[in-house]
């Protein structure tokens, strides 16, 4: 194995593009397999393996996602003031492929099988075993997130600002390919049967590709090790810009009198410490987080395609693999050309039209049909043989999607006694109605994330790009926290109703950035950090003193005249009680 210590990077380009991003690429393509394959039959198996109900699994995979984009943050402090990106990413990856390991451990249902009826004996132990798995995942997938894209971005010298943009698309390609791929291919595999004792849905077989991919990538980003451009770690600056920001806010707490003149900016107040390349960095940090603040909604919606359109899909008509087959046909051939094709088209002729208005468009209303077991129904004629004390005979009926049946067999046995009575009808809404759905949030989806990346990565300081990912990361989180409070808080009777709810949500929320987006103004990092970087040091030294100075004789000056007051209302308090003593003493 290479070794981690960072030294210089050897720079080898291709067609204009440094070699060591290819390394990243593929690293990115293997590990969103690992992620999206693990959560493609998630939902399925927290259901039907470890046998919870749609609400159980539902707010248990939606709480795993929230913390998979809430770790990002620990990540991104850990590279920019610890580690490093390089060694961010090798460690936490190395957590993450053992939570993928532990993961397909606790799906082996034979574990615990003693008495071989294939059912597990003792669920607490699968349940506990997966729980450390997801916690482990989630470190390790939120570790890197922030740090992957930004660590890409470092590849590239300053004059490739156009270079680097196309990376992002193309980085982003890799993480819809690996996506996309892993999410036909693992319920597929979860499909097949597969066990010691007994032959069960095969957890161990979904959830065990997804692992070895995730070795895969680590030992791909290891091996471009010596290529890599790495930006060594500049002090804890997420420690820093806390103290900063709570230095601001209680200086101007301190100095809210209306005698004392206001600043521009109420960063501005901590000017008397701070030195000002800081302060004018954080500034840049918190005007693009305040532009985040209406992005979660978006992924409300979109995570949601793991969890209650995959169990709306149970409820439908149709053969589920056949389905999968068909979006990998569809989206195969759609999604590249809307990375590789749309986004130019979205740079160079939509976004200089729309550009101060950020408008985006979903689609999310569906169709709900009554729940019923495992993916896996029979659609056809059913057969299955009836032993009697006079010999056995076989009895078919055709049966539907989703439908169940109760055989009625009655004591003077003959097959043409036997009545089914249908318990629950077949699924009559087929499942080619999510293929829209599907199609319009990846268009969405490629306007929404690819800019998102790039612009997080633009508008960041030098120091501070891991945060800032970390950032656009966690309106993702807060987006799977909106999902479980809508869940609990509404309490809709229907589930259409809470499609419904979510859209209009999504739509104001589209007209509130719009008129955000028309207000914000873009920031060259670099343009800034190089203007304060030629100041002097003495010169930011006697400017601060001046400052303090300043601050300290309007406070003087403001103790002076408070006492004044104080005087002048006991002189004329004491003259108003002279005649009332006289008045007394009379």
């Amino acid at each position: 194995m290479p070794s981690l210590s960072p030294p210089v990077a050897k720079s080898v380009t291709v067609c204009g593009y440094p070699l060591s991003i290819f390394f990243i690429v593929v690293n990115e393509f293997c590990e969103r397999f690992s992620y999206y394959g693990m959560k493609a039959v998630l939902v399925l198996y927290f259901r039907y393996f470890l046998r919870w109900d749609d609400d159980l699994a539902i707010t248990i995979y939606h709480t795993f996602v929230a913390l998979c984009y809430l770790t990002p943050i620990l990540g991104a402090i850990v590279a920019d003031s610890w580690l490093g990106k390089f060694k961010t990413i090798v460690y936490l990856s190395i957590v993450y492929t053992l939570g993928q390991v532990v993961m397909a451990i606790s799906a082996i249902h034979d574990i615990t099988d003693a008495n071989k009826d294939g059912t597990p004996d003792n669920m607490t132990f699968h349940v506990a075993l997966s729980m450390v798995g997801l916690i482990l995942i989630a470190l390790g997938t939120g570790g890197i997130k922030p740090c992957v894209a930004a660590f890409g971005g470092d590849q590239f010298n300053e004059h490739q600002e156009k270079q680097r943009s196309t990376f992002f698309s193309i980085f982003y390609l890799s993480i819809n390919a690996g996506s996309l791929l892993s999410t036909i291919i693992t319920p597929i595999l979860r499909a097949q049967e597969c066990g010691i004792y007994s032959q069960q849905k095969c957890y161990p077989l979904a959830f065990g590709v997804p692992a070895a991919l995730m070795v895969v990538a680590l030992i791909v980003f290891i091996v471009g090790s010596r290529m890599y451009t790495k930006v060594a770690p500049k002090g804890n600056i997420m420690l820093e810009v806390c103290k900063c920001i709570w230095y601001a806010v209680k200086n101007r707490f301190r100095n809210r009198s209306s005698s004392i003149p206001k600043r521009e900016h109420w960063m501005d107040w901590a000017d008397e410490k701070y030195e000002k390349l800081l302060i004018a960095q954080i500034k840049m940090v918190l005007k693009v987080l305040f532009l985040y603040i209406p992005l979660p909604m978006f992924w409300t919606l979109f995570d949601q395609q793991g969890s209650r359109w995959t169990l709306q899909a149970t409820t439908m008509d149709g053969d589920f693999v056949s389905l999968c087959l068909f979006k990998l046909f569809l989206m195969s051939t759609v999604n590249p050309i809307l990375i590789l094709g749309f986004v130019p088209i979205v740079d160079s002729v939509i976004y200089p039209l729309i550009a101060k208005c950020g408008l985006n468009f979903t689609y999310v209303a569906e169709f709900q049909n009554r729940p019923n077991g495992d993916i896996a129904v029979t659609n056809g004629h059913t057969e299955f043989d009836i032993q009697t004390v006079n010999g056995k005979c076989t009895y078919s009926i055709a049966v539907g999607f989703g439908s169940a049946y109760t055989v009625i067999i009655p004591d003077t046995f003959t097959i043409a006694d036997c009545v089914a009575n249908e318990d629950i009808g077949p699924n009559v809404v087929h499942m080619a109605w999510q293929i829209p759905q599907y199609f319009l949030m990846t268009m969405g989806e490629v306007v929404f994330s690819v800019t998102g990346l790039e612009f997080s990565y633009s508008q960041a300081p030098s120091n501070m790009k891991s945060v800032l990912q970390a950032g656009w990361l966690f309106t993702v989180a807060v987006g799977n926290i909106i999902v479980l409070i809508v869940a609990e808080v509404a309490q809709l009777p229907d589930q259409w109703a809470e499609y419904v709810l979510f859209a209009a949500l999504l739509i104001f929320v589209c007209v509130v950035f719009s008129i955000m987006a028309y207000f914000y103004t873009y920031t060259d990092p670099a343009e800034v950090e190089a203007r304060f970087a030629e100041l002097e040091p003495e010169g930011k030294d006697n400017d601060r003193k001046r400052r303090s100075l300043e601050l300290h004789d309007r406070k003087e000056s403001l103790e002076e005249e408070n006492q004044r007051k104080s005087r002048s209302s006991s002189e004329a308090s004491s003259h108003h009680e002279a005649p009332a003593d006289k008045a007394t003493n009379m």
